[in-house]
């Protein structure tokens, strides 16, 4: 059975009230268990895209919560040092009693995550060897008494990480992208996959890639989650539903909706036109759907999806 999940707006509450409410983080994650959600989610990004903090906030949302699964949609752990990084994480997953799930990716290379990149310390052009030897050497602090690593950009020596993960195995990684080099990474050091597919039918050819790649290097893909970000808008009035989730879309990325929509999983509409997009994915493959709402009204959207979506496309 398919998962769902949801991605709390933890970007468009600080991008539009001056002093942002937390307390709505907490209240929607809440509401999301009550109302049937498997997992909870949020975004990472420290100046490109501003947001409340990731892992604090899981942590503030692993205590009011008691069931769901906590994620992140995804963290960019290169702007972390990963002794550092695996620590905290560690302790995440005590606080949330071994629920957690750390989606992680490399980023993209434009003006604005250079810049950020810049700002804590870290050269963009150095991401992808900074981001396996990172991923790397957090799995070994997690699951070895004592680590010494020469890497070239991280040497440790006899490190003993003083409080591992609850799960024994360490946290889970699941690791976004599509292009050939980053599934290519997702075998080799992920758990999971999580890719944003701006459609089933994309969906469905990286799922084909993914298992082709596997084959040639050695790596089952069906041992792999597969876990999808998608963006919804769901109601009846099918004209607000597409106007809200372009402004939504273009307000969040600075630029025009029809480019982003080549990017992103992208549907607007009514709870049947919502069902038969996400049961697309579903028959592609899809283990897991965590859903953003493109809307000034979270709430509504949430309640609405639980209601008129959600039995539809997990039934009980």
């Amino acid at each position: 059975m398919t998962t769902f999940g949801l991605l709390l707006p933890t970007r468009e509450i600080v991008m539009t009230q001056e002093v942002p409410n937390f307390r709505q983080i907490l209240d929607l994650a809440e509401h999301a268990e009550s109302l049937g959600f498997d997992s909870v989610w949020v975004g990472d990004s420290v100046l490109a895209r501003p947001r409340f903090e990731a892992l604090t906030t899981l942590a503030a949302v692993a205590a009011r919560t008691q069931r769901v699964q906590l994620g992140t949609a995804v963290l960019l752990p290169m702007l972390r040092h990963p002794v550092l990084l695996a620590n905290e994480v560690a302790n995440l997953d005590h606080v949330a009693h071994g629920r957690l799930i750390l989606g992680v990716g490399i980023g993209g290379n434009n003006p604005a995550v250079a810049q950020e990149f810049a700002a804590c310390g870290v050269s963009i052009a150095r991401r992808v060897g900074l981001f396996e030897e990172g991923i790397t050497l957090m799995r070994r602090l997690w699951t070895e008494s004592e680590v010494t690593f020469q890497g070239r950009y991280f040497q440790v020596q006899s490190v003993r990480l003083g409080l591992r993960p609850l799960q024994q195995s360490g946290v889970p990684l699941w690791l976004a992208g599509s292009a050939d080099n980053a599934l290519r990474r997702v075998l080799r050091l992920g758990d999971g996959w999580l890719p944003i597919s701006s459609s089933p039918q994309a969906l469905t050819a990286d799922w084909e890639r993914l298992q082709v790649l596997g084959q040639e290097i050695g790596r089952d893909a069906h041992d792999l989650h597969r876990c999808l970000y998608t963006t919804l808008n769901v109601n009846t009035n099918v004209a607000q539903a597409e106007r809200e989730l372009r402004g939504f879309i273009e307000s969040y990325y600075g630029i025009p909706y029809e480019v982003q929509a080549t990017r992103n999983g992208l549907c607007a509409g009514s709870a049947e036109h919502c069902v038969a997009w996400l049961k697309a994915f579903i028959a592609a493959g899809a283990q897991t759907i965590v859903v953003r709402f493109g809307s000034p009204d979270q709430t509504g959207q949430l309640v609405r999806f639980a209601r008129e979506v959600l039995p539809h496309v997990r039934p009980r």
